[in-house]
């Protein structure tokens, strides 16, 4: 397993797609958190401290689909080249694969999304200034830590969804309707049915966790139906990866 960890970090890192996703990512993370952040401060009263902390990181779902769509290329990539097959005759144990990708790729988006995060809060606190959040302040560091979280679960999203399409702008496409679509078409729903609804759906489920507003899910049980979302797509990838030829 460890060998099999090394060859999907090497393919991970050697995919021109990641530097470009993550530095799109860190972008767009920091930039939204100045834009937000000084538009918020010409506010004369200060910001609560969730306000301020959900401003800086205003950008989350912009950022989920830069990182669900490094998910797609992960796995679909291998599928363009004809890689999956060399990767699949090396382990013929497919699911044992998945997982090994799976681990990989959360680990290093993580990493990468706790440090974009973190970086997108201080820089909105910097220019809130007075009006700021501290990161003492509770509820602060779940928000931030939640960010990261989220966006990882997006990324998993959609590997898993790229696994099951096989095809890269099938597999955004995918990801696109299932985390911005979906939410829209169940708020559509009549007699109330979309508002008891859309609490438990795909993103703002996920959304959650990054929010001090009460609602009918606290924030870690939204991000746990969130999670579930995610185990449905990775348990169908794992059945179509074992049924399909390569």
């Amino acid at each position: 397993m460890i060998g099999l960890l090394r060859s999907e970090w090497v393919k991970l890192r050697s995919i021109r797609s990641t530097v470009w996703t993550t530095a799109g990512l860190v972008v767009v993370m920091v930039s939204f958190a100045y834009l937000n952040s000084a538009i918020a401060s010409r506010d004369a009263e200060r910001l609560p401290a969730g306000e301020a902390t959900r401003t800086a990181l205003g950008a989350a779902p912009f950022a989920s689909l830069i990182v669900a769509s490094l998910g797609v290329l992960a796995i679909s990539s291998e599928y363009r080249t004809g890689m999956i097959r060399t990767t699949l005759l090396a382990v013929p144990r497919r699911g044992r694969m998945l997982a090994a990708k799976a681990a990989t790729f959360a680990v290093f988006t993580f990493a990468v999304n706790l440090l974009t995060c973190l970086a997108a809060f201080l820089v909105g606190q910097a220019v809130l200034g007075s009006h700021g959040a501290s990161p003492e302040e509770p509820g602060v560091l779940r928000m931030v830590a939640g960010c990261a979280l989220y966006l990882t679960g997006t990324g998993l999203f959609g590997l898993a969804l790229g696994a099951l399409v096989r095809h890269t702008a099938g597999g955004v496409v995918a990801v696109i309707v299932a985390l911005f679509v979906l939410p829209q078409l169940a708020g559509t729903l009549p007699d109330g049915a979309g508002a008891r609804l859309m609490p438990y759906v795909t993103s703002v489920a996920g959304m959650r966790i990054m929010s001090s507003a009460p609602g009918v899910l606290t924030p870690w049980a939204g991000f746990g139906v969130f999670c579930l979302w995610l185990a449905a797509a990775a348990l169908a990838a794992l059945v179509l990866l074992g049924r399909r030829d390569a």
